[in-house]
């Protein structure tokens, strides 16, 4: 049975545009200032510089399948894509993005699902940075303006004498390419679908590259939850990386050591258990949206 669309009045619906516009600039206003400056930031550009969203694009604010908006102020909607006029409002045209990303859709939904019903592995230690910046004297470092805390010889020695344990593709094509014939996976495009895993850090960071790729069939508010997520694992990822980040107020967590790989651990564990929450919740939505008309 179809489900009857929520309606939100013009001031709910309005004040929940503003709240959403404010929890979005915490993180984009530094950015676009330290962009316009020239300035780079190894932690919190990465959202905005990976991943395709704009900031731009990340502020404005959608309600998701299933909503109605009123008032005039929704009329402008009417012309973005995917919106259609209903009744006296406007609401997401869920058909036809059902219609129009069907590959899309069908993609995240067997990444999400296949990913959510895996075991994870802990076993990792973040080392994809490492490999990254293997043999760094020959191939330069992934990021020049950083020093290798260790220094050249020390990260080398620590790729080493590591198991690498990489199943992320996005990860592993960064690689140096004397690392890759050293990791126990040779991840690829096509076998993303088999190897995604829930205690991947950068498994977890890219349920917010599915829930933006959905909008606006899915919720804003749903976005910027799988966003503040991706952005506190980024900075465990580059703290556990090989980068020497105290000046920028990071202290590390040194996967080289036991220690280190324990902290490691936990924090991942954490994460992990919050990504399935997430992704769980990205797939029942994303159900929900897809029996919306």
């Amino acid at each position: 049975m179809p489900h009857r669309p929520l309606r939100l009045s013009e001031g709910e619906w309005q004040d929940r545009r503003h709240r959403h516009r404010e929890r979005v600039s915490r993180f984009a206003d530094p950015y676009l200032d330290r962009r316009s400056r020239g300035e780079k930031h190894p932690v919190e550009d990465f959202l905005f510089t990976y991943y395709s969203q704009k900031p731009g694009q990340l502020l404005r604010w959608h309600p998701g399948a299933g909503v109605l908006l009123e008032g005039g102020a929704a009329a402008e909607r009417a012309d973005w894509k995917y919106y259609i006029p209903d009744d006296d409002g406007v609401r997401v045209d869920a058909r036809r993005f059902a219609e129009e990303r069907r590959e899309a859709i069908d993609f995240a939904r067997v990444i999400l699902a296949r990913t959510t019903a895996r075991p994870a592995r802990f076993g990792c230690f973040g080392l994809h940075e490492w490999a990254m910046a293997y043999r760094s004297t020959v191939n330069g470092a992934r990021h020049e303006y950083l020093q290798l805390r260790l220094g050249a010889a020390g990260t080398d020695d620590v790729v080493e004498g590591s198991r690498l344990r990489c199943t992320h593709f996005d990860a592993f094509r960064f690689y140096a390419p004397e690392a890759e014939p050293l990791n126990e996976h040779t991840p690829t495009r096509q076998t993303q679908r088999d190897l995604e895993q829930p205690g991947c850090l950068h498994a977890n960071m890219d349920l917010y590259k599915w829930a933006y790729k959905l909008t606006p069939l899915l919720s804003s508010d749903l976005v910027m939850d799988c966003f503040e997520l991706s952005w506190r694992i980024r900075t465990m990822d580059m703290r556990a990386s090989p980068y020497d980040l105290e000046a920028w107020g990071y202290s590390p967590i040194a996967i080289e050591t036991t220690a280190g790989k324990s902290e490691y651990v936990q924090l991942q564990r954490g994460f992990s258990e919050e990504s399935q929450a997430l992704r769980e919740r990205l797939l029942r939505d994303l159900e929900f949206a897809l029996a919306t008309p």
